[in-house]
């Protein structure tokens, strides 16, 4: 997403420590409208498509997809997956879409395919690793993406489609895993492509939190480190580029005792080196972030928005608050009346989606 005038929604996880908008008086709110999800069940991730087209996943199988914009959702659960999470969407059209699933047994974590707009779908990758947990998963085109897990015995056990229907292990690929290192199945958005070769990790859980970067559609990767916390309930949560060198990245802690980590860092080089931005007025982890520009996904040249969701009370992570920032960091506002989302997602500045984890609450976001 090229551009300098971003919009980046990260999702938090405890309350949010409120900066007054009237300290910018030029700076005018987002509007914020609720939509009817068809669903009272918890949403985790959503995608937008185009403006009318959007879909969305999470709790007990569900997902959910509008084809005007919101105006009318239409519900569902996939067939076999009423006991599972559905932690990632992915789509293309109004009728290609993919979905990825968690659950309590190692073959849980799959991914599934629909080519009809949810009528059908196919489970294109179980998991066979008794220790692996999948977080998400990015694509580049409607054939090509890859697939996150926590590492393995010091091995990211990932893996990479091709052509849209098979996945192969790429696990010798990937960089060395240190020590208790792992991703956040926070939101989908620990995983990110952009263009048609780039593709950027966050992980957590070690020493230091890392950016893992493919240049190559993940024939080869480089670690980096970042400046946000890490520990075994800390480190890099999610993580998006606007061009193929100018990215953000947001974390924070899930320790209730050590709220005050939310922070959010910026790369310029493609994510070989980070800077950390003036602290988000949140507390906890931030979940999920997205970018966008004035002219949406891959246009413009103008400075760059974001927007902050927190959620509270682990694990269910019901309350919470929202903001949003301008400039790429510099300054921050909060999103007000916003509680317990959990992602975000824009293809436009007038066309963005908040999901709310605990009751199917849909909001589109517009600046």
């Amino acid at each position: 997403m090229a551009k300098r005038s971003i919009i980046a929604l990260l999702v938090s996880a405890f309350a949010c420590a409120i900066l007054n908008a009237e300290e910018l008086p030029l700076i005018h709110q987002p509007t914020l409208t609720p939509q009817d999800s068809g669903t009272i069940n918890g949403l985790i991730a959503v995608w937008p498509v185009n403006p009318q087209v959007v879909w969305a996943c999470g709790r007990n199988g569900t997902f959910t997809v509008t084809t005007d914009g919101g105006q009318t959702w239409n519900a569902s659960v996939v067939p076999g997956a009423e006991d599972l999470e559905f932690r990632d969407v992915q789509a293309f059209s109004a009728s290609v879409a993919y979905l990825m699933s968690i659950g309590d047994n190692p073959t849980d974590f799959r991914v599934y395919k629909t080519l009809d707009g949810g009528a059908t779908w196919t489970i294109q990758f179980e998991n066979q690793n008794p220790s692996a947990f999948y977080d998400g998963f990015a694509f580049w085109t409607p054939q090509r993406g890859i697939l996150h897990s926590d590492s393995v015995n010091g091995v990211f056990p990932d893996f990479r489609t091709l052509d849209g229907m098979t996945w192969q292990d790429i696990s010798s690929n990937m960089p060395p895993a240190l020590p208790g290192e792992f991703s956040f199945a926070s939101s989908g958005t620990c995983v990110t492509t952009q263009g048609g070769r780039n593709a950027w990790i966050a992980t957590g859980g070690a020493d230091i939190a890392r950016v893992l970067a493919t240049t190559d559609q993940g024939n080869t990767w480089n670690a980096y480190d970042t400046p946000l916390v890490s520990s075994p309930s800390a480190g890099a949560f999610t993580v998006d580029f606007r061009d193929p060198f100018h990215g953000i990245v947001g974390g924070g802690d899930l320790d209730p005792g050590d709220p005050n980590n939310a922070r959010t860092a910026v790369s310029s080089d493609g994510g070989r080196t980070w800077t950390l931005t003036s602290p988000p007025p949140v507390t906890g982890a931030i979940f999920g972030l997205s970018y966008v520009g004035q002219t949406g996904r891959g246009g413009g040249n103008n400075l760059g928005r974001a927007v902050v969701i927190t959620a509270n009370d682990p694990p269910t992570f019901a309350t919470g608050a929202a903001a949003w920032t301008p400039d790429e960091g510099t300054t921050w506002f909060t999103l007000p009346g916003v509680s317990g989302f959990w992602a975000v997602a824009f293809v436009t500045p007038k066309a963005g989606w908040l999901v709310n984890g605990t009751d199917g609450r849909i909001l589109k976001i517009s600046f």
